[in-house]
């Protein structure tokens, strides 16, 4: 070990070099956690040699598990999907699918009957077709309402909100990273700014070491720990305490940083899902194009043969006779097959009530500001809990690198 003296006179003849140390490490710090949290969501798609050499973001390459633990915060903690759906109105929802439906039912019929039998159509007197048609659409919108009740009433048959949320976010990487990137916004802003503070504290210490042992090690142990250690805490921070507490005798006062945003967080995050996921567009797709629609257009395809049958009245027997009754089922079939194909469209005028009526974003940021810190910590945790330790690993080595080079320009200065 150096003596005094000299350790002045090394400190005087390299001043700035010893000025310059909390400051690099300041700069490490702030780098680590910036390269962290890019790595956490960037690149979309692997680069690299799988499976050792390269990498995929955090999200991206966790996309469904990310997802599926959206959906089950969601559904164990904030919202019943049957509840959400129950609020629609089915005699509402048949009015605003009138006008839709309505004009397909005359197209739909006349194809698909002339399809069955060519010419049968036009043969058939007008006043009989016009009844037909008339009767139909009448019937219509009550067969739509009974519909919505048989579908509200079996909600867990004919629809998967989970494959629906995991789809749609595997599909939309960008929506998955941008909702995390939102939520923690104040978060990550906290950690880039700590790597700062930790780095250049660090830092300090790093140059006493130096000046008294010279030791060319110093630098890189010192440069990995304030990767790791920076890292490490400033992810405690953000998640602990949960509940405000006191430290250094009650003068400093803290609270996980999330936990503390909690009500700015939630009006952020609520709105976000509302409008970017559990929108009445997706849901409708998603139970018109699920794993479960099968079910769906089974139960669709009763509710149109019951209202063919029941509204067919003078016409039923003609077609019977003309075209047989194995093809009128198959007719019926595809009345209901073509309907159903509109759906998607017709669906477009009733988002608008659906948004509205379901009320989703008011819904989820009540619910989430009522959350216990428990409960809440579970909405963002899960990004820093994936892969988290490669992260501060990454934090670690780029500041032993670093430190190294410190070592070679305090060696050669």
């Amino acid at each position: 070990m150096l003596d005094p003296q000299a350790i002045l006179a090394d400190v005087r003849a390299h001043w700035a070099l010893y000025c310059a140390m909390p400051v690099i490490a300041a700069v490490i710090g702030y780098v680590t956690k910036l390269l962290a949290i890019r790595m956490m969501f960037r690149p979309y798609r692997f680069i690299g040699i799988r499976p050792w050499f390269g990498w995929q973001g955090v999200m991206p390459s966790k996309a469904g598990i990310m997802a599926g633990i959206m959906h089950d915060t969601l559904t164990k903690r904030l919202i019943d999907p049957a509840e959400i759906i129950g609020k629609l109105d089915p005699r509402r929802v048949a009015r605003e699918l009138e006008g839709p439906l309505l004009n397909a039912v005359e197209d739909i019929t006349r194809e698909v009957v002339g399809r069955h039998r060519p010419g049968l159509w036009e043969s058939m007197p007008a006043m009989v077709r016009r009844r037909l048609i008339q009767r139909i659409q009448n019937e219509a919108p009550a067969a739509v309402a009974d519909m919505m009740r048989d579908l509200q009433g079996n909600l867990s048959k004919v629809f998967d909100l989970k494959e629906m949320m995991v789809t749609h976010l595997t599909h939309d990487l960008a929506l998955l990273n941008r909702i995390f990137q939102q939520a923690g916004r104040g978060e990550f802003q906290f950690i880039r700014r700590s790597g700062i503070y930790f780095g250049f504290a660090i830092g300090c210490v790093q140059a006493v070491a130096w000046a008294l042992t010279h030791s060319p090690w110093i630098m890189p142990l010192f440069g990995g720990f304030v990767g790791w250690f920076s890292d490490w805490m400033a992810l405690k921070m953000v998640f602990r305490p949960m509940r405000p507490t006191r430290y250094c005798f009650g003068l400093i006062t803290w609270q996980g940083l999330f936990l503390k945003r909690q009500q700015e967080v939630a009006a952020e995050y609520g709105a976000l899902i509302a409008d970017e996921v559990l929108t009445a567009s997706n849901l409708f797709g998603a139970a018109l194009r699920g794993p479960l629609s099968d079910r769906l257009f089974s139960m669709i395809q009763r509710h149109v043969d019951d209202m063919v049958d029941d509204q067919a009245g003078l016409a039923q027997p003609l077609m019977v006779y003309a075209i047989g009754s194995t093809r009128y089922q198959q007719m019926k079939r595809e009345i209901a097959a073509e309907l159903i194909e509109r759906l998607p469209d017709a669906f477009k005028s009733v988002e608008r009530y659906a948004d509205e009526a379901m009320d989703i974003r008011n819904t989820l940021i009540e619910r989430l500001k009522l959350m216990t810190p428990e409960e809440f910590e579970g909405v963002l945790r899960p990004v820093f809990e994936q892969d988290e330790w490669k992260l501060i690993a990454v934090g670690a080595v780029l500041g032993f690198l670093v430190g190294e080079l410190q070592v070679y320009l305090m060696l050669h200065a």
